[in-house]
């Protein structure tokens, strides 16, 4: 890429009110964000770091060097001073979906860079972040907004590097633990039965969504619009796995009557019978769940985890509800949370006693448990444009083929946990910490 190429700092896809003073601990955000990346790479073997489970998904070592090829490539090129690359090659090798920077390594093959290993990739960030430090001392204008991107972009693959990593432990027979875990937090023994369902309603009317106040947003979280809604209710907390579990038994795998059409024709092929990391004890004994904790029983009141959207619909449709528009699931969350604050202030996920979903009641469950698949198709707010350059294909590229999902999870980072915080996939993605919240109509 050309110097030229670069984007214009004025239009990135991030929105920040934040002043120039408000920039002064970059620093050392950049510092802690970049040391739990490393972190959540630390109960890993190198040959864990080194293996792809499936297209989808990437190995840790390169989650380690995409993150680091972000600040070099954006930043670093255009404003560091006597600026050399780490390694040329690396340009094309850790490039994810950026057709304007140039050339990719085909993402199906990641997991085939054996080289570089490991440990390059470890000097790589250590390089990276000496020069990066040595440029936020410099306190200069004009690089502020690309970094603070790069930190909300590494925050991201964080999430990821996790979700990847169950998936990728997941295919060991033995099922193999990521990290032990420790005593959990949550309001509810995951033991009882799931408390009652209670509904939130709303009378409809006009109402606005998207990004409002102060604080970073991704720019697909704006502009903030008004729009009108039907009188609805939403479920109170998430469907538990007790609740899924009799959905299962009850045939629903087996009853096209629930699925769309495609969707259905997707179970059929793959032949799914239950949620991914679902499968029956020895001797078709109860119900086992994977976690990154390892196998454990199926825990009743737990939430629901791991769904693809046809699932969450065929769900949402067996018990006579549906899926909420991400406008109704907006304007619930922002009762408690505002649109652009921040989300619950549970820490850092790194250092999070559990990473599962833990049982709860309302507002603990509407926030930073699981993502909430809406009926949403994934699209541009009314007045979005996209940014120019590069970093522009951040988010708009993608608007199509996909569904919208809400509320973060137990792997999201609490500062990315907002109420319009807009994740998507596509109907068959399930190896992300995905379930469901039901919604009705108010008659």
């Amino acid at each position: 890429m050309l110097r030229s190429d670069l984007p214009d700092l004025q239009n990135l896809p991030v929105s920040t009110t934040a002043t120039g003073a408000g920039w002064s601990d970059l620093p050392g955000r950049y510092r802690r964000i970049r040391a739990a990346t490393r972190r959540l790479a630390e109960p890993l073997s190198a040959e864990d770091c080194c293996a792809q489970s499936m297209p989808d998904a990437s190995p840790v070592k390169w989650h380690l060097a995409h993150t680091t090829w972000f600040f070099e490539t954006f930043v670093l090129e255009r404003f560091a001073r006597d600026f050399k690359p780490f390694d040329p090659a690396f340009r094309v090798l850790f490039n994810s979906y950026y057709n304007g920077v140039g050339e990719r390594h085909p993402r199906p093959q990641r997991g085939l860079l054996t080289r570089p290993d490991l440990d390059t990739v470890m000097r790589y960030r250590d390089a990276v972040d000496g020069a990066m430090q040595s440029l936020l001392a410099e306190g200069r204008a004009g690089w502020h907004a690309l970094v603070e991107l790069g930190l909300q972009h590494e925050q991201q693959h964080q999430e990821l590097m996790l979700t990847d990593i169950k998936h990728l432990l997941s295919c060991h027979p033995s099922w193999p633990l990521y990290r032990p875990a420790s005593t959990g937090t949550g309001d509810r023994d995951p033991w009882d039965s799931p408390a009652p369902s209670r509904w939130m309603e709303h009378q409809g009317g006009l109402v606005q969504v998207g990004h409002a106040g102060e604080g970073f947003c991704f720019d697909n979280e704006a502009p903030r619009h008004t729009l009108f809604l039907q009188p609805f209710a939403l479920a109170e907390r998430l469907v538990s796995n007790a609740e899924y579990l009799a959905f299962v038994r009850d045939g629903g795998y087996r009853n096209p009557e629930h699925w769309l059409a495609e969707g259905w024709d997707w179970r059929t092929q793959l032949a799914l019978e239950s949620p991914l990391y679902w499968r029956r004890g020895p001797d078709g004994g109860e119900w086992q769940e994977f976690t990154l904790h390892g196998a454990q029983a199926l825990m009743p009141a737990q939430p629901v985890v791991h769904l693809s959207y046809f699932e969450a619909d065929a769900f949402a449709r067996w018990s006579g509800s549906r899926l909420p528009t991400e406008a109704e699931w907006e304007v619930m969350a922002a009762r408690s949370v505002p649109a652009g604050g921040p989300g619950p202030a549970n820490g850092h996920f790194a250092e999070r006693a559990v990473l599962h979903p833990e049982p709860g009641d309302g507002d603990r469950q509407l926030l930073g448990s699981v993502w909430q698949w809406t009926s949403s198709s994934y699209a541009a707010y009314p007045g979005f444009v996209p940014a120019a350059g590069a970093v522009g294909e951040y988010n708009g590229k993608f608007m199509v083929n996909q569904y919208v999902l809400r509320g973060g999870s137990c792997a999201t980072p609490a500062e990315h946990i907002r109420a319009s915080y807009r994740n998507f996939f596509p109907a068959t993605a399930r190896w992300q910490f995905t379930g469901l919240r039901l919604a009705r109509d108010l008659r």
